[in-house]
């Protein structure tokens, strides 16, 4: 098949998923999956897979956003904890498991067990945040976990490049292993953060000159996480944590020089359209690698010490328990040497978070491309060994996690209380305060400023202080007096608000239907209803 209509074909798989998803109350990784399986089994499509641009096409965008999108100030301040899950667990997980793996499939090589034990280490936030649904976790865990996400990504896939390679060469010294991931950890960082500031501020030397082009900016924030990772490969660097720095520095030097909010949110719409493909393509491909994966002859890797005469369906069920466990161990273990132990009051709440951070490691689209990225052939031309069982295993660990996750983490959830957040980080109702007194503070001074007598002054005065009574009611509403009466108001206020937008948007369509005016103007004044709707909703969510 062509890779253009490859290329449809999966987005088709992907929309169609998504579809079903709203009608269906199931998480959508899972009917992704059901997609693919679908496409290899019933209908017997067959996806060729070159692993090293597979890995290129979806690893650097996928971390190059959630460096970008990861809260700053809440992942620095709980740094430690962020670090224990994502490097120490890591590192943790790679050897219990590799050791495990061997002795669970003695036909499975040691090095090849390793990187099968690397590539199950990392975990995914976007799968975790499809499987619980509506049952929101409490916002400090959250962060921790998309902190670890984020690292334990770079750490795990950074293993298992060492462990692949250790598997194509047959040598491995454990010096020059931690040097070299020394040394590349270094210069992925330096390399990525570089490239990022590097094309920051060059866009914004050209938007000086000659105005800001949006086109261009998303354009340029699209191929940066690319143009990381073949860099830091280029040197002899992580590629992974390159475009994980590049997303982290991007912020920053999107925080010193903001761009047009037209840019800003066009480029948020693209990342998430961007964002959804590949991690719905991801798993379409997961459904449709497995059933062709089980239709091929395993071998002798089928059976184990262990196992018996058992089936691949026992190995995926002891290591994803194995991974559980260890991840239930570490995570009791750090819990006591951080300060969180010290701010959940009862034993009852620390088991029940213990619990939920363990369950909520769900594999998911770094795995899958990470394992899809084994060798197909060693240096040799033969076979890389155990790649068959290795990408089974990997894929039955992920759905396995999904379901988990799926049917354990809501009601478990429910009952866990919010960690407390530290004061420093501040909150809503502060920022909106500091910002509305700012805003009051300016129209203050330009109605100071406006000169007596003529009708212009008028109108402006008059304008002045319509804004000024608007901005003075804010400010009550987020200094706290939204109890009774203003609650109410606000409340309806909203709700009237968003109903006349609804009748507003609803004309602006007949009158185009009626050609009274034509797709420019049409466009224009539909865009500026669902701006003042979109804002109003974010308010109501936010509260």
């Amino acid at each position: 098949m062509h890779y253009v209509a490859i290329a449809l074909l999966l987005l088709v798989a992907v929309t169609f998923s998504g579809i079903v998803a709203r009608l269906l109350p199931l998480p959508l990784p899972l009917l992704q999956i059901a997609t693919g399986a679908l496409l290899g089994g019933m209908l017997g499509v067959r996806i060729p897979l070159d692993p090293e641009i597979f890995f290129l096409l979806f690893i650097p965008p996928l971390l190059f956003l959630d460096g970008w999108r990861i809260p700053k100030g809440a992942f620095f301040r709980d740094l430690r904890p962020i670090l224990t899950l994502a490097v120490g667990l890591v590192i943790f997980t790679v050897v219990g498991m590799g050791f495990f793996i061997q002795w669970l499939i003695p036909a499975m090589p040691l090095t090849v067990a390793f990187a099968l034990a690397a590539i199950l280490a990392p975990t995914d936030p976007v799968a975790l945040a499809a499987v619980r649904g509506s049952t929101p976790l409490p916002p400090r865990l959250r962060h921790i976990l998309q902190g670890e996400a984020l690292l334990n990504d770079a750490a795990g896939l950074d293993c298992f490049r060492f462990a692949v390679a250790a598997a194509v060469t047959g040598s491995f010294s454990l010096t020059q292993t931690a040097l070299g991931f020394v040394w590349m950890a270094v210069a992925g960082v330096a390399i990525g953060a570089a490239t990022a500031l590097a094309c920051g501020y060059a866009l914004r030397g050209l938007g000086r000159l000659g105005g800001e082009d949006t086109g261009v900016q998303i354009l340029v924030s699209l191929l940066v996480p690319f143009a990381a990772y073949l860099a830091a490969e280029h040197l002899g660097g992580s590629g992974i944590l390159a475009a994980a720095a590049a997303g982290i520095t991007a912020h920053h030097v999107d925080l010193h020089g903001p761009e047009l909010a037209a840019t800003r949110m066009a480029r948020t719409a693209v990342w998430n359209t961007v964002q959804g493909a590949m991690n719905g393509i991801i798993f379409v491909l997961l459904g449709e690698q497995l059933v062709r994966i089980l239709n091929a002859d395993l071998g002798e890797a089928r059976y184990s010490a262990v196992a018996g005469d058992g089936t691949l369906l026992l190995y995926i069920l002891a290591i994803t328990a194995a991974l559980a466990g260890l991840r239930f161990v570490w995570v009791w273990a750090s819990l006591y040497l951080t300060r969180i132990r010290r701010e959940i009051a009862t034993a009852g709440q620390r088991l029940l978070l213990v619990t939920v951070t363990a369950l909520a490691g769900v594999r998911g689209a770094v795995t899958l491309a990470g394992v899809l990225s084994l060798p197909l052939l060693l240096p040799d031309g033969s076979a890389f060994p155990g790649r068959e069982l290795a990408v089974v295993i990997a894929m039955g660990v992920i759905l396995l996690s999904l379901l988990l996750a799926s049917f354990a983490l809501p009601p478990l959830v429910r009952y866990l209380l919010a960690t407390p957040q530290m004061a420093d980080i501040g909150d809503e109702r502060s920022a909106r305060t500091v910002a509305t007194r700012a805003a009051l503070e300016r129209l203050q001074t330009l109605r100071d400023g406006v000169q007596e007598g003529d009708e212009a002054a008028e109108v402006e005065r008059e304008a002045l202080d319509y804004l000024l009574q608007l901005y003075r009611r804010r400010l009550d509403d987020s200094d706290g007096h939204r109890g009774g009466h203003r609650s109410t108001l606000a409340r309806a206020e909203r709700e009237f608000h968003l109903a006349a937008l609804a009748a507003e948007r609803e004309r602006l369509f007949r009158l185009r239907i009626e050609q009274r005016i034509d797709d420019e103007l049409h466009r224009k004044l539909v865009l500026e209803v669902d701006l003042i709707e979109a804002s109003l909703r974010s308010a109501d969510q936010m509260r």
